[in-house]
């Protein structure tokens, strides 16, 4: 990198932009200025790591001119403790500056210099379809043109079975403008009723969305029914409709449900926690009963080493995930996974 050019957001200043950085992972989520410079100058672990990198979604515009928002979606490596591998963010600067030099709010084609860059990949459809729905919230702009349509089914007036006409974006846009019109309420008289074709990608987008009190509420007591109904598939929706809630308290007590139930020992269920509720599993106890039932998961592929390796990545849970290596209270079948991650 050029000697006085040695970060991104040093790159993106440089260039006169004007940007945001979103981890686009574990969940569709802004990551502040102040955080992303401790995550570049490794002061920080990165808070979201998924299977070693960060996945980042990187958006900067020019402040004078009324263009479209660039986007770099970025998959950078991190090291054992998930901070990141400096020389492979200044690999891709340098490939950047090779590329394009500070000039980065040139054309299309100058951006397309970068498609077949390493650290530069595509996100599935979900995450992309919630990124510009948060994108355009954030800086004030129309939802996209499935919004309306949306609206009119959450509303039950085109009957639950026409759903065939509904789009991934919609969903997304209704997600991320839940606090608009009569969406919320809209959502909550529709959520028992929706069929699984419509409930599930609209799941994927609320794990994006700290939906209210009434909203988690309804969904906790959701996991309740899913559970007393051995449900597994609308389990797995409710729980992931739920797992971004600001209300903290509701979604410990539904992840506690769910630990405490026949269902707790099914290695998608597992991974649903893993994956989308870890920062419930921050309470040693309830660390300690989860990674319990992730070792009795009776599957072809043990799930335990997987499970094990994603949380003790994860900063907030790496002390406590390691400490249990160290506890004499464990049971058998837990001190048999955990031998097996050393043999």
């Amino acid at each position: 990198m050029t000697a006085n050019i040695a970060t991104l957001a040093e790159l993106l200043d440089a260039a006169g932009t004007t940007w945001r950085v979103y981890d686009i992972g574990r969940r569709v989520q802004k990551i502040d200025k102040a955080t992303f410079a401790d995550i570049e100058s490794t002061t920080r672990p990165y808070p979201y790591p998924l299977a070693q990198h960060a996945l980042l979604a990187i958006q900067f515009w020019d402040p004078k001119a009324s263009t479209e928002p660039y986007v770099w979606f970025l998959k950078l490596p991190l090291d054992e403790q998930s901070k990141l591998v400096a020389a492979s963010r200044d690999h891709f600067a340098n490939m950047v500056l090779e590329a394009i030099g500070t000039q980065l709010l040139g054309s299309e084609e100058e951006q397309s210099k970068l498609d077949n860059n390493p650290y530069v990949f595509t996100p599935n459809a979900n995450k992309r379809a919630a990124f510009n729905a948060q994108i355009k919230v954030e800086l004030h702009q129309g939802a996209s043109q499935y919004y309306e349509h949306t609206q009119l089914y959450m509303s039950g007036k085109l009957g639950w079975h026409q759903w065939q006409s509904i789009a991934v974006q919609g969903l997304a846009d209704f997600a991320a403008r839940l606090e608009h019109a009569d969406n919320e309420v809209a959502l909550l008289n529709a959520w028992d009723s929706l069929p699984a074709q419509v409930r599930q990608p609209l799941a994927a987008q609320l794990e994006n969305i700290p939906v209210s009190t009434a909203v988690a509420e309804k969904l906790a007591q959701a996991v309740k029914n899913s559970i007393a109904q051995t449900d597994k598939i609308s389990l797995i929706d409710n729980l992931r409709a739920l797992s971004c809630t600001s209300a903290v308290g509701i979604g410990a007590q539904a992840v506690d449900a769910v630990l405490a139930s026949p269902l707790a020992i099914d290695a998608d269920i597992c991974q649903v926690i893993a994956g989308r509720l870890w920062q419930h599993l921050q309470s040693p106890e309830r660390l300690a009963t989860f990674m319990e039932n992730s070792a009795r998961v009776v599957n072809e592929q043990p799930i335990f080493a997987s499970i094990f390796a994603d949380l003790v990545a994860i900063d907030t849970l790496r002390p406590h995930v390691l400490g249990m290596l160290r506890s004499e209270e464990r049971s058998e079948h837990l001190s048999r996974a955990i031998g097996s991650l050393f043999s």
